[in-house]
């Protein structure tokens, strides 16, 4: 690896890696070019909310392996309190798909006690709504590309999409920032982490009410 990848955000060519045909040609590039980048975003972003969560945090970088066919459309790094795997726990999530990075505070269908989680939010609604600044936005699937901007949510709404994600097998909550390629944070790492960590500990207050459910 050389030190000029290392000190690299995420460029033009990183994104451009998402139209590349093929399952083996776009996993090799990502292997290549995204997967350095994520590990070492990943352990700083790590050791960081390591010391704010109360809790040892591990690093999981998505493999992909279930593939066999499609190449994957996005991919991600993932950070959450359990080393062997993140999809079943609270966790936080940096990566690209073709036309944004996305930075997500994550909990996605495979936590088994979703009902709890959602409930423990929906009875600290104010709360959750007080805490998520009007610039992020939210997501209730992280298979699409599709964010809804907070800014426009009201407490109806707020309760709407945590009743949905309680009541609906396949429902996420996602919350988080999304960036352009283009941005000045993304193609600079030092920036973009720093970004990253100011988004978790943003969040860090919902993580911890559902790690408590």
């Amino acid at each position: 690896m050389t030190q000029q990848l290392i000190q690299a955000g995420f460029t033009a060519k990183d994104f451009d890696i998402f139209h590349i045909a093929g399952l083996d040609e776009r996993m090799s590039a990502i292997i290549e070019q995204i997967r350095p980048k994520f590990q070492t975003m990943g352990e700083q972003l790590t050791t960081e909310l390591s010391i704010h969560a109360s809790n040892e945090m591990f690093l999981h970088i998505a493999k992909h392996a279930r593939r066999t066919v499609n190449p994957p459309k996005d991919t991600w790094l993932a950070i959450c309190n359990n080393k062997r795997g993140y999809k079943a726990h609270p966790h936080f999530q940096l990566g690209l798909f073709d036309d944004h990075l996305f930075i997500w505070f994550a909990l996605i269908y495979e936590v088994p006690n979703k009902k709890n989680i959602a409930n423990t939010l929906l009875n600290n609604l104010q709360q959750v709504i007080d805490q998520v600044p009007s610039d992020y936005v939210i997501s209730q699937d992280h298979m699409q590309k599709k964010a809804q901007s907070v800014q426009n949510l009201d407490e109806e709404d707020w309760s709407s999409i945590l009743t949905r994600f309680r009541d609906v097998g396949k429902a996420e909550l996602l919350i988080g920032r999304h960036l352009p390629p283009d941005s000045d944070i993304v193609q600079d790492q030092q920036k973009l982490i720093d970004y990253a960590a100011e988004t978790y500990l943003q969040l860090l207050p919902l993580y911890k009410l559902a790690y408590q459910a």
